[in-house]
């Protein structure tokens, strides 16, 4: 169970690192963080990984459905948040928000529109609400989908989603 966690964690971050614009073909040969890493636009992911060690789990086979959150989505949390996350000490928290960003197997966007809810890699439920066009994640809207790598798929946030206390 802890290595699919770390392996979800580190898909999470991976998919931090995609753009809306990648294209789906050009990613099918790099796995999920390579492909995050290439995108650009999620530093703060792949930094969360590195932080969590999570780079290796989610390089490994897969396959991984990852919900990445941008740098603009780390952006609206809380000032210091990250880089008290980032904090050797609070390693355990940061796994657990990381892996709360990632699925086993791999759920293409026309799969997650007939969802309710998915178990993460964390152990914990997500919710899944889809209305037209619009596809949420809890309280992240997903903003581009079926991002093809090697070992999985992502969808990009724009919100961290932040695991149930319980």
């Amino acid at each position: 169970m802890k290595s699919q966690l770390k392996t979800l964690m580190i898909a999470a971050v991976a998919a931090i690192g995609l753009t809306a614009g990648t294209p789906a073909v050009h990613a099918m040969d790099k796995n999920i963080v390579e492909t995050a890493v290439e995108a650009g636009e999620f530093t703060t992911l792949a930094k969360a990984l590195g932080a969590a060690g999570l780079v290796d789990t989610l390089k490994s086979k897969g396959p991984f459905t990852g919900f990445a959150p941008t740098d603009a989505a780390f952006a609206k949390l809380p000032a210091g948040t990250v880089e008290s996350l980032l904090k050797p000490e609070n390693r355990d928290m940061l796994t657990a928000i990381l892996t709360y960003h990632v699925v086993a197997g791999e759920v293409k966007a026309a799969d997650v529109v007939k969802l309710d809810e998915a178990k993460t890699v964390n152990g914990k439920m997500v919710t899944v609400k889809a209305n037209g066009g619009t596809v949420m994640i809890n309280d992240a809207k997903v903003t581009a989908t079926d991002i093809a790598a090697s070992n999985g798929v992502i969808h990009v946030i724009d919100t961290v989603i932040l695991p149930p206390k319980s």
